[in-house]
């Protein structure tokens, strides 16, 4: 086991499974401090919406099922049929996990699917601009779309249904080195 120290400044200890290096020195060893990954999803926001109204649709039809059909219909398995309402929530969550924006260092990474994978890099000093598009739903909601557009043929990637997609938009173009994003549509 190596021996641990204590940044001074920051009170962060980085070991590399070598000698113990803190962030005081890590300019010496001209090393690059470690930056997290920033991974984006899609909102949920939606998708709890959709299985709240689901849950009361299925609850509204159980309801009048035992109330009014019940007795004149002995049909035990109808109201498992309204279980089959969940598919629509259930589909849109699964597409949500199929989509993940994560930005690296100097690359942002936009992944699609589950079982086959695509995936596409951008360099972000090519992102020349990043625009915010939000429906008024998005805007009542807080979450819109982005749409990043680079220098090249397949020059614009559009990911929907952010969180915060303004404060988004603007934290891409700093990393990029530009100015401040384009406005709201």
């Amino acid at each position: 086991s190596f021996p641990t120290r204590r940044s001074s400044d920051l009170g962060v200890f980085i070991t590399f499974g070598g000698p113990h290096i803190t962030l005081d020195n890590l300019a010496r060893y001209n090393l690059p401090t470690a930056m997290s990954d920033i991974v984006i999803r899609p909102s949920m926001k939606f998708i709890k919406a959709g299985y709240a109204l689901t849950l009361l649709v299925i609850g509204a039809l159980m309801f009048l099922y035992y109330k009014y059909l019940a007795d004149k219909y002995n049909v035990p398995w109808l109201p498992f049929i309204s279980l089959v309402l969940l598919i629509w929530p259930i589909k849109r969550h699964i597409k949500r996990q199929t989509v993940k924006l994560t930005i690296a260092g100097e690359k942002l990474r936009y992944e699609t699917g589950m079982m086959s994978r695509s995936t596409r890099l951008i360099q972000l000093p090519k992102v020349q601009d990043v625009r915010v598009i939000q429906s008024v739903g998005q805007r009542m909601m807080g979450v819109g779309d982005i749409s990043i557009e680079t220098a090249g043929e397949n020059s614009r990637l559009v990911v929907e249904n952010l969180d915060s997609p303004q404060q988004l938009a603007e934290q891409i173009t700093d990393l990029a080195g530009h100015a401040p994003a384009s406005g709201v549509q």
